[in-house]
């Protein structure tokens, strides 16, 4: 019996380092994961107003009426609760298609986002309803992993490519060369190459004025970049990075992204890679209510793990 209190005593001290321990990991862990989170480092406006909508509930949509929270994904304009002088506007440095799959849930797309928040350089348009591109191919590009896509940062190569191409063809007299080359806008030297700093020439110069998205899941997504209207568009992978979207796709990647996820990497992609501009959160609030809603589902999630 003599020997039982060390032996408690000694007990109690290992449960209590071991608690102490676990306390440090736990919070190492929750720090970590938090400076992982890409929504937590953002230059974002003001959510105050966000905050203060989410608790009054759901309002009605100004045009439609609809019961909505935030915005209305029909109308692509914010409720009642959220006044529209509240939303940040967001210049982006191109325009901006979205196709959008018809079968895909308005209510869940997050492309609506970038039409709220950039609504002069983004155009949402539903599937077959496309855009006839034929007269300004040379100037768009469309944003899809493929076998023949590129990275950003090749842009410039890519163009050129063309423009050497079409300055070729206009040497030899080849009229069978597609219109759209032929109309290309960058100025070629004598011996019909294009330098690095004509093509890097700035955003108001540059050749590219449209990129264009496909808003659908992964496994719809064949039937839209299939169509003839978008085939021979210069075609941009993005770089991989693992989405936030708290609607995962089952059996697929977390590096799958959201509509709106995709459009801010490729322009901060583009403004550091192609523009060749220090980024410093010029894009950051075009995930407004991509960073909110994520927050909220994070910290709902979380409290519901604790209980």
């Amino acid at each position: 019996m003599s020997l039982m209190p060390p032996v408690t005593l000694k007990e109690d001290d290992n449960k209590s380092q071991g608690v102490e321990r676990s306390s440090e990991c736990l919070m190492t862990s929750q720090e970590t994961a938090k400076e992982e989170t890409p929504m937590d480092n953002l230059l974002l406006a003001s959510q105050t107003i966000l905050e203060s909508a989410q608790k009054q509930g759901r309002s009605k949509c100004p045009r439609c009426h609809g019961s909505r929270m935030f915005y209305c994904y029909t109308c692509y304009v914010p409720v009642e609760t959220v006044p529209t002088r509240d939303i940040p506007v967001v210049k982006l440095p191109l325009k901006i298609d979205i196709i959008k799959h018809p079968n895909e849930t308005d209510g869940k797309s997050t492309a609506v986002h970038a039409k709220l928040l950039a609504p002069e350089d983004v155009m949402i348009y539903t599937y077959p309803c496309i855009p006839d591109y034929e007269e300004m191919r040379h100037e768009i590009a469309l944003i899809f992993p493929g076998p023949n896509s590129i990275l950003v940062n090749d842009i410039p190569l890519s163009l050129q490519s063309k423009c050497e191409k079409n300055v070729s063809s206009d040497k030899d007299g080849d009229s069978a060369m597609a219109p759209a080359l032929k109309s290309a806008r960058l100025e070629s030297g004598e011996d019909g190459s294009v330098s690095e700093q004509q093509v890097h020439s700035g955003s108001k110069n540059t050749p590219l004025k449209k990129i264009i998205f496909i808003d659908s899941t992964w496994n719809q997504t064949n039937k839209i970049v299939t169509d003839e209207r978008l085939q021979g568009l210069l075609q941009i992978e993005l770089k991989s990075r693992k989405t936030c979207f708290w609607r995962h796709q089952k059996g697929k990647p977390d590096t799958y992204l959201s509509t709106i996820e995709a459009i801010y990497y490729f322009l901060v992609d583009y403004h550091k890679e192609f523009l060749k501009e220090k980024y410093e959160g010029q894009y950051d609030n075009l995930l407004f209510f991509f960073s909110f809603m994520y927050k909220l589902i994070r910290n709902a999630r979380g409290s519901a793990g604790k209980e």
